[in-house]
């Protein structure tokens, strides 16, 4: 688990800036560098040393000397694929299998690979540049090009000490941000960097770039004996876990109230588990979790988060995710992987599981109101017109949203802001909807019945471009090392036949999953209804001091600029004052101002 950056092309004092970049991500790799230079190009690496802590530095080469890789992940298999691959291997490190692999398959690689990864091979006989990012994204990887220089890295902010990069905000990425909470395209909020999509390889060479998919999502469902399903399931969670907890530095796992990380805990068994927690017992999972470790005869190591502590530290987070992001989760993750970090270089979490077997409450509207879809299209639809007309109080989002065509409207499980919404907000035009960020997706599963459709917006978006950014990015900001099992190429073949009635039912979610894990979890965690990672920035915005806060956020010249801050300051009051509960809609405007002036205004972090 490492950082990688690099460029091809001429730089003047090519080797100092190699390093500035480098430096400038230092929290991904603290405990070693490593630099390729020659004249078409340069590697650098940051190490956090896990596997072969005494042979595995990079940038590593080939026995030929030809070929050089600097590589951000692991590869679980890698030990399968030595055996497999017919090469004089120096190390023990996962890194070299990659360089055999390549020598073998060259842009077939990643077919062969079970990890997360994203990496660099640069063929000096060639002069190309061969990268590639795992299936899922686990792993960042972001390009940039500008006047004859390419560049690379795993985080935005290397760019910033590069000659050759200039610093421009990207405004047209706004509105999709407000509606989806994150950045949904490949764009990004730098005009001119670009994110490497999950399961594709890149090829630099001769100032031309190539882009290739070399993985896709596939759901062959396929209905089997529901005991047969849950062996499957157990097998392959448990050959997941076995694979994940791989390493030669000691394994930790978070863990919450659900029943994702108590399953990861109950089958891996680490000697230290990890919780935060607030002091409103509603958003306090502390003691769910401690009553599972103390089952299982494991350490439990936790913390409660202060309202003080957890503002103060927005604009550090926002610094690391590089893009805004207002989950207001991102800071329990960064607070928990803080405590973990004290301890262990390595930790499991529990992402990618609500994605894969159908965990959230939207999907059981598939079986719950089905007898809402009977009822003639045009019907629905003039009902879906005139409840949006109405003021936005419980229950009537329903009919809105089963009036509109999933296409038309779905765009993910955590939507913040209506199209409308952001039209009158913005002060800038909206260039992009978010019914041509998704419709390729759509367009890919139109054979596929509704959930299905969900379940492949969810993953593409939420699950690969929010989800697992922050886990790597809260992670890595405390030179910590996230591993998810879950979001694992077998657990996908396993989640992606299940019909939907093991998905959903009136009464639960996960229903397989949970079935699964019941027979070895030692309470009841196997049941618990979805928490995600409960905060109560809700309460605090009623608050004087939070309410303050944001209300200078509100009124400053960024917000101004961009916002009619009027409506922001008129939510903001209602909010306060109870009439209506707009929390999630004003921690998307304040994260993205803090973000703003992070890194356009100097903020200090």
């Amino acid at each position: 688990m490492c950082g990688i950056a690099g460029f091809v092309g001429k730089v003047k004092n090519k080797d100092e800036v190699l390093k500035k970049m480098c430096d400038r991500i230092i929290h991904r790799g603290p405990d070693g560098e490593g630099y390729y230079t020659d004249k078409e190009v340069a590697l650098g690496h940051r190490r956090l040393s896990i596997i072969d802590l005494s042979n595995g530095s990079q940038p590593m080469y080939s026995t030929d000397n030809n070929l050089v890789v600097v590589f951000n992940g692991e590869i679980y298999n890698y030990q399968d694929l030595k055996k497999e691959l017919e090469y004089d291997f120096q190390n023990n490190s996962d890194t070299e299998v990659l360089l055999a692999g390549y020598q073998k398959w060259g842009s077939e690689l990643p077919n062969h690979i079970r990890g997360m990864f994203a990496f660099a091979i640069w063929d000096k006989k060639n002069k190309s540049l061969f990268c590639a990012r795992d299936p899922f994204g686990i792993k960042p990887f972001y390009y940039y090009e500008n006047d004859g220089v390419f560049l690379f890295a795993s985080e935005i902010k290397a760019f910033l000490d590069h000659p050759n990069f200039k610093k421009e905000f990207n405004e047209s990425i706004l509105s999709s941000y407000m509606s989806f909470s994150f950045t949904p395209t490949n764009e990004t909020f730098f005009k001119g960097v670009h994110r490497l999509d999950a399961g594709c390889t890149l090829t630099y060479k001769d100032n031309n770039l190539e882009i290739n998919k070399y993985y896709s999502l596939s759901f062959p469902v396929e209905k089997k004996e529901y005991d047969k399903t849950l062996v499957e399931i157990r097998n392959t969670m448990e050959d997941s876990v076995k694979y994940h907890m791989v390493s030669d530095v000691e394994v930790g796992s978070f863990l919450s109230s659900g029943i994702d990380s108590s399953y990861l805990v109950t089958l891996a068994k680490p000697d230290k588990t990890y919780t935060v927690g607030y002091d409103i017992p509603r958003y306090d999972e502390i003691s769910y979790a401690k009553n599972l470790t103390d089952l299982l005869d494991i350490k439990n190591i936790s913390k409660k988060i202060g309202k003080e502590e957890y503002m103060k530290i927005v604009p550090k987070i926002l610094y690391h995710m590089d893009e805004p992001a207002s989950d207001p989760a991102i800071v329990s993750l960064y607070f928990v992987a803080n405590l973990a970090s004290k301890d262990v270089k390595v930790v499991l979490s529990g992402e990618g599981a609500d994605e894969f077997f159908g965990g959230y409450n939207s999907y059981r509207e598939e079986v719950d109101m089905v007898w809402y879809n009977k009822i003639p299209y045009p019907i629905r639809h003039l009902i879906s017109k005139i409840c949006s007309l109405l003021p936005p109080v419980r229950g009537i989002n329903f009919f809105v949203r089963r009036g509109l065509k999933l296409e038309d409207n779905y765009i993910g499980v955590n939507k913040i802001w209506t199209e409308k919404e952001v039209e009158n907000l913005l002060k800038i035009p909206v260039t992009i909807t978010n019914q041509e960020i998704t419709k390729p997706v759509f367009e890919e599963f139109k054979h596929c019945n509704r959930l299905v459709k969900m379940q492949a917006v969810d993953i593409h978006f939420w699950l690969m471009k929010d989800i697992l950014q922050k886990a790597d990015r809260m992670t890595m900001a405390n030179s910590l090392e996230g591993r998810v099992p879950f979001t694992d190429i077998e657990v996908f073949k396993c989640a992606s036949k299940l019909p939907n009635e093991y998905k959903v039912t009136k009464e639960n979610t996960k229903v397989a999953l949970r079935d699964a894990a019941k027979s070895v979890i030692p309470n009841e965690s196997y049941k618990k209804k979805k928490l995600g990672f409960p905060v109560p920035i809700r309460d605090w915005m009623r608050e004087d001091d939070v309410y303050e806060s944001i209300k200078e956020a509100f009124n400053s010249d960024v917000a101004n600029k961009y916002f009619n801050t009027e409506i922001l300051l008129n939510m903001l009051e209602n909010h306060k004052n109870s009439k209506r509960d707009n929390y999630r809609k004003i921690w998307n405007v304040y994260c993205f101002i803090k973000w703003y002036q992070v890194f356009f205004e100097d903020l200090k972090v």
